[in-house]
Order: C-alpha cells, then structure tokens, then sequence
C-alpha cells in the first residue's frame, strides 16, 4: 500500500514493446487484484510491433488490420490508458506533465493534465539520429515511427505512380530509393522494398520493376552493413541484396542530403527520388535533464542495474531510453529483446519496491540476432545456450525464428489463445487481400 494506505499509483509513459509489455504484465498481477493503479501514457492511440516498420513502410504490413489498441487492451488487462504526450515531470509532488490532445484542425479534445504516481517507468523508446547533418529534417525520411513510416509508403506509391505515367523509354533508372544506414532496419528495408516492387509490377505498374526501374541504394559509413552483428551475418545479407540488384556503398559518410538526392564525404553523388535516414539513434531530446534526472550524450537516462533512475529511487527507465550497465561491461544494448528482458524483471523489481524488499538486477542474455531480408531469406547469428561463439542460421528455419519473435510478443501481450486466433486471422486475412497496401 501507498503510505497514505491507497492503492499505490504506477504510471508508464510509453506504450512501445516493452512498455506495453510491462502494462499488461503488471494489470494482469496487479491490477486484477486491485493491488495497484496502473496507467499507460502514449501520445498514440495504437501499438505497432517496432521491428515491422519497414514491412509498414513497403506496404507489406497491414497496420490497421494487426495493430493493437490500448484502450482495448487496458479493458482486457486491467489497467487504465491516457492518451497523451509527456511536457514536464514534477518530481517534488510525483506528477507528470501531459500536454493537452489537439486534433488535425487545431481544436483541443483534452486539455493540459498532471497524472500523480507513486512509481513512474519511463520507456519512450528512442528515435533516429541525423548527427545534425544538413539537409536530413527537410528532404529525409526517419523511420523511426509508425507516422514516418507510413509517409514513406505513401512517398513510394506516388513515385511508383509518377514513373508509370511516363514513357518506358524516360522511365527507366528514374525511380531511386536511396536508404542512409545499414543496420536491421536499412537492410530489411531495401530487400522489403525489392519484394514491394515485384508485387507492384503484378498489379500493372510494370514502370518500376525491380532490376529494370527501381534502383534501391544503401548507404554505411562503416566498413561493412549489419557492423553491429557478427561479420559472417553482415556478408551473407550482403551476398543476398547483392543478388537482388541492391547497391551497396560501405565505408561512406553523407555529409548532405537534398531534394536531388544525398552527397558523401568522399565527394559522390547519388541521385534519389526518395531518401530514408536509418543511421543511429538516439533518446528524445526532452529527456535531457529531465527534472533534474541523469543522462548521456544521447539522451538516455542513466540507470542503475535494478533499472532504477540514479537520482531517484521512484522513477524507473528501460528499453531504448535508458542507458542500463551490463555485467560484461559497457552498456546494454538498444534491442527489442532486452526491452523485453527488462520488462519481466521490472515488473517483479515495482512489487519489491511496493512490499520493501531488496530489488533484483537486471542481466542481459543475448540470444543473437535475426534479420529478415523479405521472402528472399533470412539469416541470423544464435548466441547464449552455446558454449563457444554463436550459431550461424539463414534461410527457411531463421524466417521461421524471426516470424517466431513476433508471435512472442503477441504472446506476452494476449496469452495462448488469443495469439492463436490472431495468427488463425492473419493467415486468412492473406487471401482476399492484396499482398501490398496499395494506397
């Protein structure tokens, strides 16, 4: 109980994987026994699975028909959903800030609210990093949300239209994608994009198709893609776009992006009809010294191992926002399996803290990593049960593990049978719709 003898108030600001994830979790132990108050804040009405951006990008993602609402969920897991976005954190009375909800014609539909806590999590997930290159907030587009990437798809459709209406003659090697970053979400992208375009040519827009029209361009400033993973991961992706017609130029650095197209340090030129900025990330800006709490260099709050924030023991961080130590030294990586991770021991670590007990620390398995080149193929790099290194899978059986990471967090958001009806509806929604979102 509070110290007042109420029920305790936990408040969540982020209703991303493992936000969301830790909602459900602590409604489910808490809120169906009244043990607790909890409340979602998202300035969003919906969830969409991070990871499947790019798929939501390229169209193949339906996001109306698979995306979760939150406050549907709050009813089927007792726990409460405020729409809104984060303004301001009052540490001295335990209040959030949350700025008034406006509609598309400027007209308030909530005002201005502050929302009490006993405990705050703080899991707004991150965004992309431009590095204050110039040129990137006006001719780019981040993928780094569902809103980026859905103008991204409708970016695409209006050039793949724009190129059909010309002559095959003009047309040709008009339409250029050009995606800045080559870590999970560039590479899946441009193979996604690749798969996009066969099935565009089928539906009669036969001015873009994949090897002839549509020339996709990934851009690293490192000296090979995926350079976060393990190198034989990075060159059998890199092996695979390559027979997709995918052009890579590694070991560049943009120093401009312009309506005409994106300028490297070494003083090339690529022509683009449409730029996506996936290289790096980092926390909100409004993060920074937020109320006084820690941060990094790139916004993070700085946590201790229990995910407690450093400078207050009430107010917990985890996922992308926050920067976690790791017990191999260094910092946990910004992945969806340790928000994950974070979000089942963190939901134990707020009923420790709620009956005094000792918390416990968080530690980070890393199972490896999964990258999905389309329905071209897989490959992935297996880690932690292995005594030595790690486990090289590619093809059917890692499509078949990155679909499996999907259906985990459906199951750790809607339990067994639910997930089985979902993926029952998913398999039947494929048949009487089109392969691609086409508007």
């Amino acid at each position: 109980m509070a110290e007042d003898g109420r029920c305790p108030r936990i408040v969540i600001v982020g209703g991303g994987a493992g936000g969301l994830e830790l909602a459900t979790r602590l409604g489910d132990r808490l809120g169906r026994k009244g043990r607790a108050e909890i409340t979602l804040v998202d300035a969003q009405r919906t969830h969409i699975w991070k990871p499947l951006l790019h798929q939501l990008a390229a169209g193949s993602y339906d996001s109306h028909a698979e995306e979760i609402e939150y406050l549907a969920q709050a009813r089927w897991h007792h726990f409460r959903f405020r729409q809104g976005r984060l303004a301001g954190l009052d540490r001295e009375a335990r209040e959030i800030l949350i700025n008034p909800l406006i509609d598309a014609e400027g007209r308030e539909i909530i005002p201005a609210q502050r929302l009490a806590y006993d405990y705050l999590v703080l899991s707004v997930g991150s965004q992309t990093n431009d590095f204050g290159t110039p040129g990137v907030a006006e001719h780019a587009i981040c993928l780094d949300s569902p809103a980026a990437a859905r103008q991204f798809h409708e970016r695409l459709i209006d050039a793949c239209l724009r190129a059909q209406s010309l002559p095959p003659a003009q047309g040709k090697g008009r339409m250029t994608v050009a995606i800045i970053g080559a870590g999970a979400t560039g590479v899946e992208l441009a193979a996604e994009l690749h798969a996009a375009a066969q099935v565009l040519v089928s539906f009669g827009l036969d001015h873009i198709h994949p090897e002839r029209d549509l020339k996709i361009v990934l851009v690293e400033a490192s000296e090979r893609i995926l350079a976060a993973l393990p190198e034989r991961l990075s060159l059998a992706a890199a092996s695979e776009l390559r027979k997709l017609a995918v052009e890579i130029h590694s070991n560049e650095r943009v120093v401009e992006v312009s309506a005409e197209g994106v300028r490297m340090g070494s003083g090339s030129f690529i022509p683009s009809t449409l730029t996506v900025w996936a290289a790096g990330i980092k926390a909100a800006d409004f993060l920074r010294d937020l109320a006084g709490l820690e941060s990094n260099r790139i916004n993070q709050l700085v946590v201790d191992d229990t995910l407690r924030t450093t400078r207050d023991p009430r107010i917990f961080a985890f996922g992308d926002c926050a920067a976690c130590p790791n017990v191999q030294g260094g910092w946990v990586p910004a992945r969806a399996q340790a928000a994950h991770q974070q979000a089942d021991l963190l939901a134990g670590n707020i009923e420790r803290a709620m009956a005094g007990k000792p918390l416990k620390s968080f530690v980070f398995q890393d199972y490896g990593s999964l990258v999905s080149l389309s329905k071209y193929s897989s490959v992935g790099s297996l880690m932690g049960g292995l005594a030595r290194g790690s486990l090289f899978v590619e093809g059917k059986l890692a499509k078949l593990m990155y679909w499996g990471l999907h259906k985990q967090h459906q199951l750790a958001l809607s339990g067994v049978s639910r997930t089985v009806l979902i993926t029952m509806a998913e398999w039947l929604d494929r048949v009487h719709r089109p392969r691609i979102k086409l508007h």
